[in-house]
């Protein structure tokens, strides 16, 4: 802010101006920090700067000069895609973990899945009578069979990566329906 004493703002000294009480640029660019206003002048130019500040209110123009920073800090290193290039980055890393996540899950689900058919039928055991349990461990044989079946299907299409990104519990169990892949031959 210009008077007698004071050094001018960031803005004023690279431009070479007298700094006036009423400076646009004097709250948001101070003389300690001459770099800030470079790089906005380089990107964006001072006047086109100069211009935004003041279509601005007031409670707004700190947000936004912190914007411009951040943007013109972005083209300088990435002339192309300045600050997009960045989100772009950080878009993709978020759908990659969301693809690990679901990844984890599924093999959550699938360990679990494997050691559920054998504690139901420990418990359901202990609760029949001798002629039930002859009966029941029959059923339970081929049942444990076709439920391990499944769930090595399960397993088979978490390992051989025919899950998509639009992983759902709810495909899981569609998986689990169906008969296992059938592996052909080049040959026949």
């Amino acid at each position: 802010m210009g008077g007698p004493g004071s050094s001018p703002c960031a803005s004023c000294k690279l431009l070479r101006r007298r700094c006036a009480k009423d400076c646009i640029f004097a709250p948001y660019f101070p003389s300690d920090d001459p770099h800030k206003f470079a790089i906005v002048h380089k990107v964006f130019g001072a006047s086109n700067v100069s211009k935004m500040l003041q279509e601005l209110p007031i409670h707004q123009r700190a947000d936004a000069v912190n914007s411009l920073v951040f943007e013109a800090n972005a083209r300088v290193r990435d002339p192309v895609y300045g600050c997009v290039g960045a989100i772009s980055y950080l878009q993709n890393q978020v759908s990659q973990l969301q693809m690990q996540l679901a990844v984890a899950q599924a093999e959550i689900l699938c360990i679990q899945l494997q050691h559920e058919p054998t504690l139901q039928s420990h418990h359901q055991l202990l609760e029949l009578d001798q002629g039930d349990k002859a009966l029941l461990l029959h059923n339970n044989n081929i049942d444990n069979f076709n439920s391990n079946n499944n769930n090595n299907n399960l397993c088979y299409a978490m390992s051989s990566g025919q899950f998509s990104s639009n992983f759902a519990p709810s495909s899981i169990m569609q998986m689990q329906m169906q008969d296992p892949p059938k592996q052909e031959s080049l040959w026949t």
